[in-house]
């Protein structure tokens, strides 16, 4: 029973993340919100709304080791798997914003964590506002880079025929989905922290091992399914965007948030799960810039995939 609980908080969650971001939309295209900054801020936010609600009832619930070990535990799912799986299918390309600019902000976040961790194991209320600021200032560097992109964009494309108009979602239809999917987000957050906890105890291993696996696996699963999705249908740059964007925001966005709300301690999550994680991230760069010569190969992603199953068969 407590495994079809734990589905059901899985589906409540992606589908209130679903029509938040659906709403939130909306509101921005009434309001003539440029498509940009509505992508590098409510599209980003809403596909780590998984990560950030089942984090944020964990630490409220006084699980500060499953809010960090959920985090952890994505981004590590995030960059060996979900990369690992996807290079498999079709070898992905980094380009040059992805060298230059994403992947060394995913390293500083991640070098973040791992000076937090290494001077108290936990995070505290000063060191969660310092992540959120860095997120604050990565969004203002990334949406003047995006502008300054634009701008030099040609005019052509300015004069060219327009699209036609997207059909927008009806207003009576934006408050409800907004409200439906905060009522998703947090019953099926409760549910979901409930019944993982339930099941470590079951399995009498650690809830910070159940967060790594488990949870972080479940949460991280609409990241594995669009970035698929984007390699098949021959958007291989998308599939890197969408995980380095994640893996941002999950140290940045949630571990801030969480711990300016209350101080979260490492508990059952260890100094080597943190080093996993900066070492997969420090692997991508040298993928990107000398292994795979600009791409991640379908030799490097089973290289990549089979280091994410050692890892979790060390773990369990």
């Amino acid at each position: 029973m407590v495994y079809l609980t734990l589905i059901l908080a899985f589906v409540l969650i992606i589908v209130g993340a679903m029509w938040l971001t659906d709403g939130s939309v909306a509101v921005a295209s009434r309001f003539k919100v440029p498509e940009f900054v509505v992508g590098l801020t409510i599209v980003a936010i809403g596909t780590s709304m998984p990560e950030l609600t089942v984090s944020f009832m964990s630490a409220m619930a006084g699980k500060g080791d499953m809010a960090i070990g959920n985090v952890v535990g994505s981004n590590t799912f995030n960059t060996l798997l979900i990369l690992g799986v996807c290079s498999i299918f079709s070898p992905l390309v980094f380009t040059k914003s992805n060298i230059r600019r994403d992947i060394p902000i995913c390293i500083v976040a991640t070098v973040a964590l791992l000076v937090v961790t290494l001077l108290n194991e936990d995070i505290n209320r000063y060191e969660g506002l310092v992540l959120l600021a860095g997120y604050a200032a990565m969004l203002v560097y990334m949406i003047r880079a995006e502008k300054r992109a634009m701008l030099t964009a040609e005019i052509a494309n300015a004069e060219s025929e327009e699209e036609a108009p997207k059909k927008q979602m009806p207003m009576w239809r934006v408050p409800i989905w907004i409200l439906c999917g905060l009522a998703g987000l947090i019953y099926g957050g409760e549910l979901f922290v409930s019944s993982a906890s339930e099941i470590a105890r079951s399995w009498g291993v650690s809830e910070a091992v159940i967060a790594i696996t488990l949870v972080a696996g479940g949460t991280s699963m609409p990241e594995l399914a669009s970035s698929l999705v984007s390699v098949l249908k021959g958007n291989a740059s998308l599939a890197l965007g969408n995980v380095l964007g994640s893996n941002i925001a999950n140290i940045l966005l949630i571990l801030g948030t969480c711990s300016t709300v209350t101080p979260l301690t490492m508990g059952g999550v260890t100094m080597t799960d943190i080093y996993v994680c900066v070492a997969s991230a420090f692997v991508l760069m040298l993928s990107a810039l000398v292994i795979g010569r600009d791409k991640l190969t379908r030799f490097e992603g089973v290289l990549f995939v089979a280091a994410y199953v050692a890892y979790i068969y060390t773990l369990i």
